[in-house]
């Protein structure tokens, strides 16, 4: 059975359901699965709970699904340059569990290798640690952290073959390889789709076992999150 659909819509339609736990792969705009992020957003699949690095910006990546109040909670290392997100987690409206970025990306990476927690110093004698399971190892003190999977993970890469082999493009990797082993579906977009062999094996990112569905988006918008300039 083919992996490649021939749009958004169809790679999504029998995927995405209300109440699920999506994964999405990004660093702030860099590498995000933008076109699937609007596929969602037309489902209109609510209730959700979205992982991720953070939460795009207003009018941008996640911060669409923020806008039309399709997430019931994120779980996030940082806010971001999203209003949107500040004035719903203000409000009371947006549940948010932040996580130190680092032990968001080993909590994914974790949870696509079938650990179900894990040990670490981070997050020692700070709000973090609250409620967490405490212990020490050769006099140090460490946080029993838990590992997150999703029902649908989203992700961005550069080149795939017909198999769903990956090739992330220099800073897009981020969180794209560890988002996409944690997902129970896999959809990646992809700017080049090439038949399969024609990668080179020791290029392969995100090996095809883990990717279940693919779509092209050839000419993806390049957005910057924060603008900077030299002053004349």
């Amino acid at each position: 059975m083919s992996k490649v659909y021939p749009d958004v819509g169809s790679a999504l339609a029998d995927v995405v359901e209300d109440g699920q736990t999506v994964a999405v792969g990004g660093f702030g705009l860099c590498g995000i699965p933008e076109m699937l992020i609007h596929g969602l957003r037309d489902s209109k699949v609510a209730n959700l709970t979205v992982i991720s690095n953070n939460a795009g910006v207003d009018g941008v990546g996640l911060g669409l699904l923020l806008e039309s109040r399709q997430v019931r909670k994120m779980v996030s290392s940082y806010v971001g340059e999203n209003a949107e997100f500040e004035r719903q987690l203000l409000a009371g409206e947006l549940e948010v569990e932040l996580t130190p970025q680092g032990t968001l990306a080993e909590k994914l990476r974790a949870g696509g290798a079938g650990i179900p927690a894990f040990y670490t110093r981070t997050g020692v004698g700070t709000l973090v640690a609250e409620g967490k399971e405490e212990r020490e190892i050769d006099g140090a003190r460490y946080l029993l952290e838990r590992s997150l999977t999703a029902d649908v993970a989203l992700v961005k890469a550069w080149k795939a073959d017909r198999a769903g082999n990956l090739v992330y493009r220099k800073t897009a990797r981020n969180f794209n390889p560890v988002v996409a082993t944690a997902g129970r579906v896999t959809v990646a977009e992809v700017e080049e789709l090439v038949e399969t062999g024609d990668l080179d094996p020791d290029h392969i990112h995100t090996p095809g076992v883990f990717v279940q569905r693919i779509v092209v988006n050839p000419a993806p918008t390049k957005h910057i999150e924060q603008r900077t300039v030299r002053e004349a």
